[in-house]
C-alpha cells in the first residue's frame, strides 16, 4: 500500500474552501496541477481527470462520498479491486482556521506493482493545497 498526503491551514472559513474545492476547481483546474476536470462534483458522479504529472492520461473516477462542507472521496482502479487508488478530501475547523486534508491511498493486489511506477505525488498534493489555500483566502 502506497500513501501520499498533506495538509494545510487556510484562513477562511469552512463554507468558502468548500466553495472554492468544488466550484473553483472545475472551472480552471490548473492552479491546482490539474489540467482538466470533466463531470459533475456530486454523490455518485463519475469524473474524468487529467493531471500535470501525466497529460496524456485520463484517471475515471467516481465520487464515493460527499459530505458538503465537510468532504468528498474520490476513487478509480482496475476491475475487482485489483488496483485502486481512493483520494480523500477533508475539511474541519481548527480555531480560526480550516484545516485542509488531502489523501491517495493506492491498494489492492497488484498495488505492489502498480505503485512502484507511481512518481512521488507530495509536490503535486502541496501545489494543489497552496492553490487552494490562496484561491480561499482572496474570497474571505
Amino acid at each position: 500500500m502506497k500513501i501520499f498526503k498533506t495538509s494545510i491551514d487556510i484562513a477562511a472559513p469552512v463554507d468558502e474552501v468548500w466553495r472554492v474545492l468544488t466550484e473553483d476547481l472545475p472551472r480552471d483546474p490548473n492552479p491546482f496541477g490539474l489540467l482538466q476536470i470533466d463531470g459533475t462534483l456530486a454523490a455518485g458522479s463519475r469524473i474524468r481527470i487529467r493531471s500535470e504529472l501525466d497529460p496524456k492520461r485520463v484517471f475515471a473516477l467516481t465520487i464515493t462520498d460527499f459530505e458538503p462542507p465537510h468532504g468528498m472521496v474520490w476513487r478509480g482502479g482496475m476491475p475487482l479491486g485489483l488496483f485502486t487508488g481512493t483520494r480523500t478530501f477533508s475539511l474541519s475547523l481548527r480555531d480560526q482556521t480550516t484545516r485542509f486534508d488531502m489523501k491517495e491511498v493506492f491498494s489492492g493486489f497488484l498495488s505492489g506493482l502498480i505503485a512502484a511506477s507511481i512518481p512521488d505525488l507530495t509536490p503535486s498534493f502541496e501545489k494543489f493545497a497552496n492553490a487552494l489555500k490562496e484561491k480561499a483566502e482572496q474570497h474571505d
